[in-house]
């Protein structure tokens, strides 16, 4: 590991968050690193990397999928590395000082998102109306 710097400023030191460790729809053995009822139903890279950015988080993206994920989608693509350490070693923000509170922290945020206020008004009545026709034709047969 002699190629790795020591300086937490650098971008290689960033920590790495996947969309998987705060989504609420996973299993501990699929890779969530957070208690349910803190996480989010499928957060993307953009949420997260929107949340942090909002906090003045220094974040940039990359377009790497977790190990666990088995869906290829895009939209369980990517992984967001996050500066929390200064190059003397001292937490960017005070109440990021483990990735931990930094997850925790983007679980509470997502669901305030103006994308995700709108949507989930939308969202709900169409996804229940889908599964009402799935169940009628279901009968049907």
């Amino acid at each position: 590991m002699a190629h790795l710097t020591q300086n937490p400023a650098d971008k290689e030191r960033f920590i790495c968050l996947y969309p998987v460790y705060i989504n609420s729809k996973k299993t501990l053995a699929e890779g969530r690193r957070i208690p349910t009822e803190k996480a989010v139903e499928n957060p993307s890279c953009t949420e997260i990397r929107d949340v942090l950015t909002a906090a003045g988080m220094n974040v940039y993206v990359e377009n790497k999928i977790h190990p666990r994920e088995w869906n290829r989608d895009s939209q369980f693509k990517g992984r967001v590395r996050v500066q929390i350490k200064q190059a003397d070693g001292s937490p960017c923000q005070d109440k990021f000082a483990s990735r931990k509170d930094v997850m925790i922290y983007v679980a509470e945020m997502i669901p305030k998102l103006k994308t995700r206020t709108q949507k989930s008004g939308g969202g709900d009545t169409s996804s229940q109306q889908g599964e009402g026709g799935k169940k009628s034709k279901k009968k049907k047969k």
